[in-house]
């Protein structure tokens, strides 16, 4: 159980991106410079790659012939038994070898062709100094060798060690390499990360022009001054003007703040430089401060051009603010260099910074100053026209029906951003295709329209009789309570359909955008939000949590009501409310705990005064709660027209979801030839088919 309630939603759109770095974009190609060719492979690369292969064979068929370990007894056991190939017994002075034949037990490999025709090569480690205590037992056994005293120490190691050897100076010339190509210079390999990572767009890498932007007419014509001193700025200068270093976007998410960037690139012929405010956050402190050198350096060879700083909050809050780690932070770094680049700019730079962001309030006063951010464009929710103009232009991409009106559309979608009213037209689009429809109408649109604010309506989902009486009633009394209230918004419509989280609601259509709160309306609105609870406790008996909702929306506006707009006598004209800019963990407040329980006196003051008068609002109507109660059981989703009929003590003659049913289970199954009788016996059952919610 819901009443509607109309916010905002958060939508961002991204930037295209153009491959080129700085100075590279295709207006940017100087004429008659020569195209860079590719390099050559170096011959060096062949050489170590063939090493490299050399080196692995040589480990694979070292590996395959190497001796293997034995004790000295077991040598002894093997030659006295005749499994010790004849003069294959060689003693030096670390080691015993021979080899032992393949027949001898446990020395025959499983594949005979792995097995080596003249013997498995064995040795025998001599410890340091025993040299002759292993003679002594060779003589003794009878074994035949012959004596190896040779000093090749070197090619030994060599032999043993050189395979690792060569591996570690394989990768240390690799590393070494790459850390060269990643620096780019003398900066090593950590010398890229201080290279700025923003994307350079221009008029033939964009497709979004100013005709493209709608319902922020302010905010573009100030974008459109900026867009024309790049153009011509010796028409600014004649007068001694100078044209703002700084634009500040500034707006709720999803208004078009982005999308105002993006028509600038598209209208301006120069450079456009795009960069993220947490592009500038790295691992490494003085990283951030880095990159903003290595752009605004940039931006200064290719000037005149735009500098687009997206979600600058990210490295421009406060300095000084919240809980620091000690030493030197990050974020304060990259500002101050922010704050040093933009009032270093000379009057011929012609470099323009455009900064958007949501939590203006958070940015630090030294970064929105004149002479930094000159200007600061509020990009907000748009109007009635706004929002008539934004659906108009996402309306061209669909095909809209004859009788489809944007205006009726537009009023029912108060507080929607241009990305809600983008959402809704490509949600109404699906709606219709999935339909197999040859357009989009009116019924898809207001489809849309819920299914962007509330989410789907779950028309399968089994609710019990017992929950859809108490649905029914709790709806009817927020419809009927705003329906005689003259104050409130007038009625739209009402279902008890599931849809997201509620299991019901109440739409309004304002006649207008409000640009503020007055006390009746705050009142009328308390009462609405206060009627369902009543209609269903009257009706059940019982109170359930369906109200939730209306009861989290009466308690914040009447603390608004107390804190913020000075409505209450004994608080007076005085702002309570804290200030939400400050990142401090610890909770402010700024009055006393007896100017405390005042205020939460008038809190419930002003509810219960609601609570109470809507009671009395719902006595009074009863039979009106009872009559939409029933029409909402009987067809689920009924009109701001069907209510004022009912009550006006009319009844309602259109048919039921049971009736639309059947009839569109008879048009898509053929009906057989059946007697007279058979007829009659399925008109008499079609109001039996169970209702889908």
């Amino acid at each position: 159980m819901h009443h509607t309630v109309f916010q905002q939603n958060s939508n961002q759109n991204d930037s295209r991106q153009n491959g080129g770095g700085p100075g590279q974009g295709p207006g940017n190609q100087r004429p008659g410079a020569p195209q860079p060719t590719k390099p050559a492979r170096p011959l060096m690369t062949w050489v170590i790659l063939f090493a490299l292969v050399a080196l692995v064979w040589v480990v694979v068929t070292g590996s395959q012939g190497r001796a293997r370990e034995i004790s000295l007894d077991e040598f002894r056991n093997l030659a006295e038994a005749g499994h010790v190939e004849v003069g294959s017994v060689i003693v030096s002075d670390i080691a015993v070898s021979a080899k032992v034949k393949p027949s001898a037990p446990g020395y025959s490999a499983p594949n005979a062709k792995t097995t080596p025709k003249d013997g498995v090569p064995v040795q025998v480690t001599v410890a340091g100094g025993a040299i002759d205590y292993t003679l002594e037992r060779l003589r003794e056994s009878n074994i035949a060798f012959e004596m190896e005293r040779s000093d090749n120490t070197f090619l030994q190691f060599l032999f043993s060690f050189g395979p690792i050897i060569l591996v570690l100076l394989l990768i240390w010339f690799f590393l070494a390499r790459s850390m060269r190509n990643a620096g780019g210079g003398p900066g090593g390999m950590l010398g890229n990360f201080g290279k700025s990572k923003h994307r350079v767009q221009t008029k033939d890498t964009v497709n979004v022009t100013f005709k493209d932007v709608a319902g922020i007419d302010e905010a573009k014509d100030e974008l459109t001054e900026i867009v024309a001193f790049l153009k011509d700025p010796k028409r600014f200068q004649r007068l001694g003007g100078r044209i703002p270093r700084g634009v500040l976007l500034e707006g709720p998410p999803g208004c078009g703040k982005t999308l105002l960037a993006k028509a600038i690139a598209g209208e301006a012929d120069v450079p456009f430089f795009t960069i993220s405010g947490s592009d500038f956050v790295e691992m490494f402190v003085g990283v951030g401060a880095s990159r903003v050198r290595d752009l605004f350096k940039q931006a200064k060879e290719n000037s005149p051009c735009i500098i687009f700083l997206d979600e600058i909050d990210a490295v421009g809050r406060r300095r000084g603010g919240g809980f620091t780690t000690g030493g030197h932070d990050e974020r304060e770094q990259t500002l101050n260099a922010i704050l040093v680049e933009m009032d270093g700019f000379d009057a011929t730079d012609q470099v323009i910074v455009i900064a958007a962001t949501n939590r203006a309030d958070v940015l630090d006063p030294a970064l929105t100053r004149p002479g930094r951010f000159d200007r600061t464009v509020a990009v907000t929710l748009p109007d009635l026209e706004g929002r008539a103009q934004i659906l108009s232009v996402h309306a061209k991409k669909v095909k809209m029906g004859p009788e489809v009106d944007l205006a009726r559309v537009a009023r029912g979608t108060p507080m929607f951003s241009g990305a809600d009213l983008a959402a809704l037209i490509n949600e109404a689009a699906i709606i219709a295709t999935m339909q197999d429809q040859d357009h989009v109408e009116l019924a898809d649109l207001e489809e849309a329209r819920d299914k962007v604010r509330f989410g789907r309506a779950r028309k399968s989902r089994k609710v019990e009789e017992e929950d859809r009486v108490a649905t029914a009633y709790h709806e009817a009394g927020h419809a009927v309570v705003q329906a005689i209230l003259d104050d409130a918004d007038p009625l739209h419509k009402v279902t008890i359909i599931p849809r997201g989280k509620a299991g019901g609601a109440t739409f309004s259509l304002p006649e207008k955008d409000r640009t503020g709160f007055g006390r009746r309306y705050l009142d009328a609105t308390l009462r609405v939000l206060c009627g369902g609870r009543l209609a269903e406790q009257k009706k059940t008996g019982d109170v359930s949590s369906g109200a939730s909702m209306d009861i989290k929306m009466a308690t914040q506006y009447a603390r608004a009501m107390v804190l913020e707009w000075g409505m209450s006598d004994r608080v007076g004209f005085l702002n309570y409310a804290g200030d939400d800019s400050r990142e401090m963990y610890i909770p402010e407040k700024d009055h006393s705990d007896q100017t405390a329980r005042v205020i939460d006196e008038e809190v419930r003051r002003i509810v219960d005064a609601a609570y109470d008068d809507c009671n009395r609002i719902i006595e009074k109507h009863w039979d009106e709660v009872v009559a939409v109660a029933e029409a909402l059981l009987k067809y689920e989703t009924i009109s701001a027209d069907d209510v004022d009929r009912l009550m006006k003590g009319e009844s309602l003659s259109k048919p039921t979801v049971a009736e639309l049913l059947s009839a569109e289970s008879a048009k898509s199954t053929p009906t057989p030839p059946t007697p007279p009788a058979a007829d009659d016996a399925d008109e008499d059952l079609g109001g039996m088919v169970p209702s889908p919610a």
